[in-house]
């Protein structure tokens, strides 16, 4: 791809996995930059952090203390050097090896945000009952309120031009990023193209942190951005 991609990982307490992840991005071979924001992290991720190979492609950002995904992955889109920039959750629930299957509509013109759907059809592990009915819910309301037709807008794996997300002011902190950037997203006219993706969801034991006040918050905010910016 002739576009550079910076690929924007969030951290927070993510010790088993978040090396392995950072591996499979670099096997795909299509980062520029890999950028990795640990967020507080108090389990030991951040020493696995300081042992990883440290090769220009590379940089990892430490937060003094937790602030939530949404505000590590704004500090990581301020850090980004690319022309695309992709987020990567740092567990094992998204497979980086799909990259250019959500690279490819941005390279080829088609739109400038793509998002990976877990709903379209691709091999996925089963998702706990209602986890799947707040993001169908979710997802519905996002389409009402914003004349769309998305099937999953809670996906991790959100692929933006870099000049869409730099003109977009971002203020959520926590998981209220997801549906407040989409709702910013389709208020200024872009068209999210969405791709079939592959999901191993993990378990609660596994450290699985998303919960049913998130998605309360969530519906708040696509009622919030629809009528103020």
């Amino acid at each position: 791809m002739d576009l550079k991609l910076s690929v924007i990982i969030p951290c927070y307490n993510e010790r088993p996995t978040v090396a392995t992840v950072i591996d499979r991005v670099r096997a795909v071979g299509l980062a520029h930059e890999i950028i990795v924001v640990d967020d507080g992290s108090t389990d030991g991720s951040r020493e696995v952090l300081a042992q990883i190979d440290p090769r220009d492609d590379l940089k990892i950002i430490l937060h003094d203390h937790n602030q939530g995904k949404g505000a590590a992955v704004r500090t990581g889109f301020k850090a980004a050097t690319g022309d695309v920039f992709l987020i990567q959750d740092a567990d094992l629930e998204y497979d980086p090896r799909e990259y250019p299957i959500l690279l490819r509509p941005i390279e080829e013109g088609i739109s400038k945000v793509v998002y990976g759907s877990r709903f379209l059809g691709g091999p996925r592990k089963a998702m706990f009952f209602w986890n799947m009915v707040a993001n169908r819910t979710l997802t519905f309301v996002t389409n009402i309120l914003y004349n769309a037709i998305l099937s999953d807008m809670e996906t991790c794996y959100k692929v933006f031009r870099a000049e869409v997300v730099r003109e977009i002011p971002l203020r959520s902190r926590r998981f209220d990023f997801e549906p407040e950037i989409t709702a910013k997203v389709l208020k200024r006219g872009y068209r999210i193209y969405e791709v079939p993706i592959s999901y191993n969801g993990r378990e609660w034991e596994e450290g699985k942190k998303i919960t049913w006040k998130d998605g309360v918050i969530a519906m708040w905010t696509l009622f919030r951005y629809r009528f103020t910016d």
